[in-house]
């Protein structure tokens, strides 16, 4: 059958593709309501944040600590401009880069539209992971606005209400800045899992599902999460606490 039907699984391929991304971005966000997640759990860690920094005169560091973050961001934008000129100057030379690919072993043969499809395909996945990237950076420019903004310590006409308010409010941006970046990331994920491709339909499916699995157990399983979850603490220190 598949004989019968030789692009059949060039058209599979990407729409597992897409409901894998989608489904995989979408169960992530629900089961992050309701579980501890690398996203959650470190935007408990930006409010503890911003608490603290409303309690602090000096908000150099509090300042520092936003622009590496942006600067984060802005390297992956800068990479991913590179990469986009890339595609397209392999895509303007595809006759020459099926002939490359031809002498891998194990690669499927394709005709130059399908290869130049792929291509376009791959580009477009990093078109929007520089959109991501750069919406995650005007993001972080909001947070260090806010974190400017913020109410100093002596203002009496400030009520601790307020304050709390402003806190969440300007921890939420930041999440929200950190959650365009996290998208990106998966974003350059899925774009290498799209090189498989250019192998194999099947192949690609395959590492497809492996990316996501990556994903999951890096988010919801990881050892950087069990530790930001709960630290232990050695018997002895506790006992020096409670005699003291």
């Amino acid at each position: 059958m598949l004989n019968s039907y030789p692009y059949l699984p060039h058209f599979l391929a990407p729409l597992w593709f897409v409901l894998c991304w989608g489904g995989y971005t979408r169960y992530a966000s629900l089961k992050a309501q309701t579980t501890p997640c690398l996203a959650s759990v470190l935007h408990l860690y930006r409010e503890d944040w911003m608490r603290r920094m409303l309690m602090r005169e000096n908000r150099i560091a509090d300042a520092n600590v936003i622009g590496n973050l942006e600067r984060n961001a802005s390297f992956f934008a800068s990479s991913t401009l590179i990469i986009l000129a890339g595609i397209l100057t392999v895509l303007g030379a595809s006759d020459r880069a099926l002939s490359l690919l031809a002498d891998i072993p194990f690669v499927q043969p394709a005709s130059r539209g399908l290869s130049e499809i792929k291509l376009l395909c791959l580009g477009v996945i990093f078109v929007y992971a520089f959109f991501t990237f750069s919406w995650c950076m005007r993001q972080y420019n909001f947070a260090a606005v806010l974190v400017g903004s913020a109410p100093m310590v002596g203002e009496r006409h400030v009520t601790e209400q307020e304050r709390k308010a402003f806190g969440e409010r300007t921890a939420r941006v930041i999440s929200m800045a950190a959650n365009q970046f996290n998208f990106g990331l998966r974003a350059y994920y899925f774009g290498m899992a799209t090189l498989a491709w250019f192998i194999n339909p099947w192949f690609f499916m395959l590492v497809t599902a492996g990316v996501v699995v990556v994903l999951y157990r890096r988010e919801f399983h990881s050892d950087v999460l069990e530790v930001m979850v709960y630290t232990p603490t050695p018997a002895a220190e506790v006992a020096k606490e409670k005699s003291e």
